[in-house]
């Protein structure tokens, strides 16, 4: 059963940069797109960034294109968003699995920006 661990979240003003991290445990993460979606209160999860299992392509919500960046590292089983211009709308908790949810949610990590 694959987990999946979020961190990196935090307090952060506008403008300023976070890069979140999810670890996830088994050796199969390698063959799996995977996504960061969040979710701000009383609103539905959203997906914001995708990649492919090897990493060639990315995809980006239109209200974060430009400013995050998705990556991953198959050797360590970690895929990392990179946010930087963060806004006061990017506060939610964050968090990764494959486009297709197909693992267990984890808990999340949580993100506020400040205005």
């Amino acid at each position: 059963q694959v987990q999946l661990v979020e961190s990196g979240g935090g307090w952060v003003q506008a403008g300023g940069s976070l890069r979140l991290s999810c670890a996830a445990s088994g050796t199969i993460f390698k063959i799996n797109a995977m996504g960061w979606y969040r979710q701000a209160p009383g609103k539905r999860r959203e997906m914001v960034a995708g990649i492919t299992s090897s990493g060639g392509i990315t995809n980006y919500a239109d209200s974060v294109k430009g400013r995050f960046t998705i990556s991953r590292d198959n050797s360590k089983n970690t895929v990392y968003l990179q946010m930087n211009s963060l806004k006061p709308e990017d506060t939610a908790t964050y968090y990764c699995n494959t486009p297709q949810e197909f693992y267990p949610w984890g808990q999340g990590t949580q993100v506020t920006v400040s205005s």
